[in-house]
């Protein structure tokens, strides 16, 4: 194993404040980025160079925060050549699932042209990559973050405005004046709820987190009188050929700049007190886990 990552999801497990691990003993760890030492799957051979993200590592199945792990051959994929396995890892679960929402809105037909496209959470793992990737497809973004220290941080990802979460944390309308084409939600609760009433009509919302909460205090509103559409974005079980498509479009649209804006790098044995800074808001981006 070359790299893995420090997602939140690796830090509920790790602090014990959600329960995400499902038995124990665990190895908490959901993505890695590696080369094969050993091989029964005929998919892959010793050197292959592999990438995983998901399908229960680290909840359900040992996990990559391990400097070796023996894996379902069914669940990796390969490494592109356009990306090492530290710039892989850099993307991580984070990146891809961003990836996985902004093709979710493509596919939904929301083209930049339509209006500005809000992003929650957005000094997050998820929410950085999903600002800088709209950004790079054109779109104009709204970034809505707890942080207003990071606004400048956000703008240097392609934010064009940056606006305080507390406008959208809190019991809504069920509709409210309409305000983005669409939207990157990686908060859920109030906040997706508020994000749903905003929009105009016609509009999609790719919902992907529940950092505030699994809760959806909603009204139908927006969706039978503005034809609102809620898209739901799964990265654990998704698909091979969905994965696969997600990294090929993000190895095109992802450089080293972008990385070095977004990404910082821990060692293994600094796993435990950096989640626990991630658990208390405290770290912005990505945390690369460099396991060599």
């Amino acid at each position: 194993m070359h790299c893995s990552t420090l997602n939140y999801k690796d830090a509920l497990a790790i602090t014990g404040r959600g329960p995400v691990v499902r038995s124990f003993p665990m190895v908490p760890g959901i993505d890695l980025a590696g080369v094969v030492t050993q091989s029964d799957h005929p998919a892959y051979r010793v050197g292959d160079r592999v990438l995983l993200n998901g399908w229960g590592v680290g909840e359900k199945h040992w996990g990559a925060l391990a400097e070796q792990c023996r894996l379902d051959g069914d669940w990796l994929i390969p490494l592109t050549n356009e990306l090492s396995a530290h710039d892989a890892m850099a993307i991580g679960t984070a990146g891809y699932t961003a990836m996985l929402c902004v093709m979710a809105l493509q596919e939904a037909g929301i083209r930049p042209q339509a209006g500005p496209v809000l992003v929650t959470g957005a000094s997050g793992g998820v929410g950085s990559f999903a600002v800088a990737l709209l950004a790079r497809k054109g779109y104009e973004v709204v970034a809505s973050t707890g942080k207003q220290e990071e606004a400048e941080y956000l703008k240097a990802l392609g934010a064009s405005e940056v606006i305080d979460r507390k406008a959208l944390s809190e019991p809504g309308k069920p509709l409210a004046r309409e305000r983005w084409a669409a939207a990157i939600d990686t908060v859920g609760s109030h906040t997706l709820a508020n994000v749903c009433a905003g929009l105009r009509y016609g509009g999609a919302v790719a919902a992907c987190g529940m950092a505030q909460g699994l809760d959806l205090p909603a009204s139908v509103a927006p969706f039978i009188l503005r034809g609102v559409r809620l898209i739901g974005v799964d990265s654990v079980m998704c698909p091979r050929d969905r994965r696969i498509l997600a990294w090929e479009k993000l190895s095109r649209l992802v450089d080293s700049e972008l990385l070095g804006l977004i990404a910082r790098d821990i060692t293994l044995d600094q796993v435990i007190e950096t989640a626990h800074a991630l658990m208390e808001g405290k770290l912005r981006g990505r945390v690369v886990v460099n396991i060599a």
